[in-house]
């Protein structure tokens, strides 16, 4: 079966930067399953994807565009110290969610200065181009409640 709209497909993948560095990889013997076309992954990958067939393997360089999309300096804020509540060692790279306009967002703790914290909304990819390799493990039908669901069911 080819890969296409509303099917379940398991991939076993190594994700690297572009100086070859990985980034994430899934679990031996735990590939990772998805629903094609249902928005669960990234849609460059997702795209380089589409018409392969279980046991295929694949290279795929992603840009930005298609990933994690470009850094947006105006996601990154100078906020209070004292908007962390509770939180006595406010540290760098430390990640939180925080209550926005648009409702939740994850933010990562960029910098500390006296009593101001430099937080970043950015996805910590954004802006980056990312290197896949896969192999696709397995391809079948999704059931109808997937469908409906938007997401596997194991």
């Amino acid at each position: 079966m080819q890969i296409a709209k509303n099917a379940v497909v398991a991939i076993d993948y190594t994700l690297h930067d572009t100086e070859g560095e990985v980034i994430d990889s899934s679990p031996e013997g735990e590939p990772l399953r998805y629903l094609h076309g249902a928005g669960n992954i990234i849609p460059g990958l997702e795209n380089a994807l589409e018409g392969k067939t279980a046991g295929e393997d694949l290279e795929v360089t992603i840009a930005p565009a298609d990933a994690y999309g470009e850094r947006d300096d105006r996601l990154t804020q100078d906020v209070p110290r004292s908007m962390f509540e509770g939180v006595e060692d406010i540290k760098a790279g430390m990640r939180f969610q925080a209550q926005t306009e648009s409702g939740p967002q994850v933010v990562t703790v960029a910098a500390v200065t006296g009593d101001q914290v430099t937080v970043d909304a950015n996805h910590p990819l954004a802006g980056e181009t990312l290197k896949f390799t896969v192999r696709i493990a397995d391809v079948r039908e999704a059931s109808e409640e997937e469908i409906s669901h938007g997401h596997v069911h194991d």
